[in-house]
């Protein structure tokens, strides 16, 4: 697995969409994800997670350590069960520190930090994210060293709707209805494009307790770079990221406020004055001088 990371990491991240749906909310019909009071766009944590494992499963295969707990019709309570399972601790006996147990198929004492150890070296992003783990068997709560923030667009983004249409229909009953036409008319919303900005922390003393190392570092921010290649889709258009840029510190808990470095990273516009639809509409910016001399500046 490697040396656990012993330095502190801050980064930006942007990334764009074009002609596509980046987070679409499913709570506003699926458009796009906006801040009412602004217009900028969003795109949630969880979002940006998601492909981050997804990208992580790819190359891996799921396989041990870099299986994924949190995955599409996955049962997570079963994924506990089977680290008991594989640990030889059978929740029908007694504890084995010999008291009875409190909740029926369930671990305790010492038998939970076992679990928890066990699936933060099975399951990348258990390690990485963190994870709720106390339900079911229980394994207590895993919390990860890498944490993101939403993605925010730079400028405001504007939503469109475009009907679309479907040259077939679903049953027999709907082919009756229509005279046998067979059109089925839809919708998919678009943002024109998007540049966004997210940003996240890396927390060397969490990444201890979990055993993220620097192989998982170096797979994390290669997952960064490449996770929207192999998550291609009609309705998210044309994304990619941008750019990566990564704060290293010298030290485990960190040599400057993170406010401070990421103020150093601006995003303005160019000299085009129509509305924006391509990175190239964009300058980015790292002031060097305002950032402390030991901490190192790596760009992807």
């Amino acid at each position: 697995m490697g040396e656990l990371i012993n330095k502190r990491y801050d980064f930006v991240l942007l990334f764009d969409v074009k002609d596509g749906n980046p987070n679409g909310d499913p709570d506003a019909g699926n458009l796009p994800r906006i801040d009412a009071e602004t217009g900028h766009g969003l795109v949630t944590d969880v979002c940006l997670k998601r492909k981050v494992r997804n990208y992580v499963a790819l190359k891996n295969q799921e396989e041990p350590p870099y299986d994924i707990f949190i995955k599409e019709k996955a049962i997570l309570n079963q994924e506990i069960e089977k680290a008991y399972l594989a640990l030889g601790i059978n929740l029908d006996e007694p504890a084995a520190d010999g008291k009875k147990r409190n909740k029926k198929g369930a671990g305790q004492g010492k038998e939970i930090d076992q679990a928890k150890e066990f699936m933060c070296k099975n399951f990348y992003d258990i390690r990485t994210f963190g994870a709720v783990l106390s339900t079911g068997a229980n394994a207590g709560q895993v919390r990860g060293p890498i944490q993101l923030t939403f993605g925010r667009s730079i400028d405001p983004i504007v939503s469109l709707e475009h009907s679309i249409t479907r040259m077939a229909v679903t049953t027999e009953a709907d082919s009756e209805k229509q005279g046998g036409d067979n059109r089925t008319m839809g919708r998919k919303f678009t943002v024109p494009y998007g540049l966004y900005r997210a940003h996240g922390f890396v927390s060397a003393p969490l990444a201890r307790r979990t055993g993220f190392s620097e192989d998982d570092l170096e797979l994390f921010w290669e997952a960064l770079v490449n996770m929207f290649e192999h998550d291609r889709s009609a309705a998210r258009g044309l994304m990619g990221t941008r750019k990566l840029v990564i704060f290293e510190h010298q030290s485990i808990m960190g040599d400057a406020q993170v406010q401070d470095l990421f103020d150093a990273v601006t995003v303005t516009r160019s000299l085009n004055d129509g509305p924006a639809r391509d990175y190239s509409d964009y300058i980015v910016q790292i002031d060097r001088e305002a950032i402390p001399d030991t901490i190192k500046v790596i760009e992807k």
